[in-house]
């Protein structure tokens, strides 16, 4: 069966959710001892200590986790991809794991982006955020942004991850009526995100994350090819990842359009390598492929036996 890997988006993660597999899984234990040397820093100690469900240590221990969930997969269940895709946050982990960076500079590159960011929406976009929301289809999307257009309200559509699923952003207090408008038509809103993300407006953000953070950094072409997550594209070289990840800030995420690369290349099997709540369990996703959900629950559940002959 044809695979592809995917590394999931970030969401809130406590270390009370990973410590286990974190603390306990071989290759999990000494990826971050490695991404300790790189830190300076203990990254377990600093993420147990830390408040914010995205702080540095936190987006470091995700993407270390990720990381070290494949290793696990290949050596328990024998994945062996052909393909792999990282959309929004996933796409550090795509980028390590395919060979287009080294681990070292993976961790370095998400410490480094996260300093850079935390500080940019600190002074910056202070009024905008991202709202999520499902059950609306892709025609009443349209009509929700032209009302917002309509009253003079800057915006800008972040994510497409299915037919009736989406994100916006928006400045905040639009909020509570773009939420009663989505109820209005039958979505149901789901979170607001802070800071927000993917939107042509944070065009300095990137454009300072190129030079304080991708200076130092070696990309190579990738051993793995891996799917753009903003447009489906299939990248084969050292140029085209480097760019995805940039344009992560300033590009909508596409879902359907990586649903539509995988499966005209064949593709059946995907296993979802980190805490995923949504992109292997979407409607998209779910119809297409065979899900493999590996994430630290599962990976230190006790494995059957197999029964002797």
């Amino acid at each position: 069966m044809r695979t592809a890997i995917v590394f999931p988006g970030m969401g809130p993660t406590r270390f009370s959710d990973v410590d286990s597999f974190m603390l306990g899984d071989p290759a999990a234990r000494r990826l971050v001892a490695l991404a300790d040397d790189v830190l300076g820093y203990s990254l377990a100690g600093r993420f147990r200590d830390s408040g914010d469900d995205y702080s540095e240590a936190a987006q470091v221990a995700f993407l270390v986790n990720c990381l070290a969930l494949a290793e696990w997969a290949e050596r328990t269940l024998e994945v062996n991809p052909h393909l792999v895709a990282g959309p929004s946050f996933g796409g550090k982990a795509a980028a390590a794991y395919s060979g287009a960076l080294s681990f070292a500079d993976a961790v370095r590159m998400t410490a480094g982006l996260a300093r850079c960011a935390e500080d940019y929406f600190a002074h910056e976009h202070r009024d905008i955020v991202t709202c999520s929301f499902v059950r609306v289809p892709e025609a009443r999307l349209a009509e929700l942004v032209a009302e917002l257009r309509e009253r003079g309200e800057w915006h800008d559509v972040s994510c497409y991850i299915d037919h009736d699923f989406f994100m916006v952003s928006l400045r905040e207090r639009q909020v509570e009526w773009f939420e009663g408008r989505v109820r209005a038509i039958g979505g149901l809103p789901l979170y607001t995100m802070r800071p927000p993300m993917h939107s042509a407006a944070f065009e300095p953000l990137r454009k300072r994350a190129e030079e304080e953070v991708f200076g130092e950094l070696r990309f190579t072409d990738p051993r793995v090819p891996v799917v753009d997550d903003h447009d489906g594209r299939l990248l084969t070289g050292a140029a085209g990842v480097r760019a995805m990840v940039l344009d992560g800030f300033v590009r909508p995420l596409r879902w359907p359009e990586v649903v539509a690369t995988l499966r005209r290349l064949g593709v059946e099997q995907l296993c979802v390598s980190g805490q995923d709540a949504m992109f292997g369990r979407v409607p998209i996703t779910t119809r297409n492929f065979t899900v493999v959900p590996v994430n630290p629950r599962t990976a230190v559940l006790p494995r059957p036996s197999v029964p002797s002959a």
